[in-house]
């Protein structure tokens, strides 16, 4: 598959605290990337750095164009969209008043077809829709981060710890979604998580950070298969 996303020597820093280390990594287009890493690895500073959200230094490149450097509302137009970890979910704003957020230079025509689409895969939001998100539960809240996200119709998709606070029962389903998502619509994912096995079984392409430096990249099957990954990352 041809590439979409690519790193090159990316170094990310908040004010004198430097987190990444020039790491190189890519996404291909269509496919599912994971990053994995344990906590303060520089995982969630890496979606931040795609995203214009921290300095950085080294190139990214998205579908053919140099992005480093650019806004974030710029990024977000070019065409990736970022689900934070904490979901970034407007608490006091209805379920309805969410997703049109996510789609607030859309077309109503476009946003109401699209809607459906995201009704298709989170049918809880509809059953919803004139809730408060603040009532919502954690589960719920996801599935609507993902769906204001998915409105935006992004080529890739940036997710950041989507099992973070959910049961297992909930994670399943928002992975299986995930996964149906890629297939269906072919839209790339680069998904940072804590639960290895779940993210490896949907992904194509994995890498694993340490300290800000990326010290194992290969497909997910062989990283799921390497001792080291199962040892420290998914418990066996």
């Amino acid at each position: 598959m041809p590439k979409l996303l690519e790193a090159i020597g990316l170094h990310a820093a908040y004010g004198a605290s430097k987190v990444l280390h020039g790491i190189d990594f890519l996404v291909e287009e269509g496919g599912v990337t994971c990053l994995l890493g344990a906590n303060g690895a520089g995982k969630t500073t890496t979606l931040r750095a795609i995203s214009g959200m921290v300095r950085t230094s080294g190139e990214i490149h998205f579908a053919g164009a140099r992005i480093d450097g650019r806004a974030t509302e710029d990024i977000a137009r070019a065409g990736i969209a970022h689900v934070p970890d904490g979901r970034g979910t407007f608490m006091e704003l209805t379920v309805e008043e969410n997703l049109r957020l996510g789609a607030y230079t859309r077309p109503d025509r476009a946003f109401r077809e699209d809607l459906a689409h995201v009704f298709d895969y989170f049918p809880r939001l509809q059953q919803r829709l004139h809730q408060q998100a603040g009532t919502l539960s954690g589960g719920e809240q996801q599935m609507l981060a993902i769906g204001r996200a998915l409105l935006l119709r992004p080529r890739l998709l940036l997710l950041d710890e989507p099992s973070f606070g959910l049961a297992p029962l909930i994670v399943e389903e928002v992975f299986d979604i995930l996964h149906r998502i890629n297939r269906e619509q072919r839209m790339s994912i680069l998904v940072v998580e804590q639960n290895a096995n779940l993210a490896l079984a949907i992904s194509e392409r994995a890498y694993l950070l340490e300290t800000g430096r990326m010290v194992m990249a290969g497909s997910a099957a062989d990283l799921a298969s390497n001792e080291a990954v199962r040892r420290s990352y998914l418990g066996f």
